[in-house]
């Protein structure tokens, strides 16, 4: 597979990196409403002959706007990049939320970024996308724009289950902080996951017979609280099935912000300070308070019992 090229910035850019078809959007999560506005893109990249992009924001224009809100994100960046990849895209356009592109109209948007800055030949957006101070763009005017400076413009339908709702990061969100990842694969079209590097801790669960992996959660939206059962991708490209806990570990003091301790099945390897990467497959239970270790490691062994079944069926 080719390597997605990711460019920061959208001035003074070589030849190279402009010309392309984009789409754009935050992209948060690259869920299936997403797919749907770069399948555009990637049309119209294949009819011009031209590279396929996607625009995105860093940071999120959320963060930039609600500096204060809590954690909220779906992936890291080196996530949406490979999700983005998978898609077949070439470039990854990664502009700055600044004080400069917040205080852009859409006009200056679309004229300075997209048409002198980047050289788009199209531009895809969501059928709700907005843009420019005040979020007056919309994809009308983006239309009115794109043949005023000579790029095209496609515009996704909503994309959802069947019942009227559409897709969406919000949905996402609401899912994993109900306890119902299931749902937030459904939209997202695979698996939300948790990626970083793994942290060095007291190493209780290994003297109580299940050593964890613990990763914190940074600004990852914070699922419900509770045991999962998972899966994670190891550096090397393994895959290894789990059991986690995501939340403090009330039994155990010490625990003041949110992780994830996945305890590997089958596997005693050291990973500290690598990078891992859990799927949440199954909620199992809420998180609690035990009365002693002893009480908590039987739940874990439950726990386990429980993950094993739903993922190794045939164990």
């Amino acid at each position: 597979m080719k390597r997605i090229r990711v460019i920061r910035g959208w001035k003074t850019l070589p030849p190279a990196d402009r010309g392309a078809a984009v789409a754009m959007g935050s992209f948060d999560g690259v869920h299936r409403g997403h797919q749907q506005v770069i399948a555009l893109a990637a049309k119209a990249a294949g009819a011009l002959k031209a590279p396929l992009g996607v625009i995105t924001f860093d940071p999120h224009p959320r963060v930039y706007f609600r500096p204060d809100e809590p954690a909220f994100r779906l992936m890291k960046p080196d996530q949406q990049a490979r999700a983005l990849e998978a898609l077949g895209v070439d470039m990854l356009y990664v502009l700055p939320m600044d004080a400069e592109v917040a205080g852009m109209t859409d006009r200056e948007f679309a004229e300075q970024v997209l048409h002198r800055g980047i050289g788009a030949r199209h531009v895809a957006v969501g059928f709700d996308n907005s843009f420019g101070k005040g979020r007056t763009g919309s994809p009308a005017t983006m239309r009115v724009y794109g043949e005023e400076m000579g790029f095209g413009v496609s515009v996704a339908d909503p994309v959802g289950d069947g019942d009227g709702r559409k897709f969406s990061s919000t949905d996402v969100r609401d899912a994993l902080r109900d306890g119902r990842p299931e749902i937030a694969a459904e939209i997202l079209g695979r698996p939300f996951a948790i990626e970083g590097p793994v942290q060095r801790g007291r190493q209780l669960g290994r003297k109580l017979g299940f050593p964890t992996a613990n990763v914190a959660l940074d600004d990852y939206v914070t699922p419900r609280f509770g045991v999962y059962a998972t899966r994670t991708r190891l550096p090397d490209g393994r895959e290894v099935p789990g059991v986690a806990n995501i939340g403090i570990n009330p039994t155990v003091d010490g625990i003041t912000r949110p992780l994830l301790e996945v305890w590997l099945f089958d596997f005693d390897e050291d990973l500290y300070d690598q990078v891992i990467e859990t799927d949440l497959i199954t909620f199992l239970r809420p998180e609690e308070k035990f009365p002693s270790l002893e009480v908590m490691t039987r739940q874990v062994m439950a726990d386990a019992k429980a993950a094993r079944a739903l993922l190794m069926p045939d164990f």
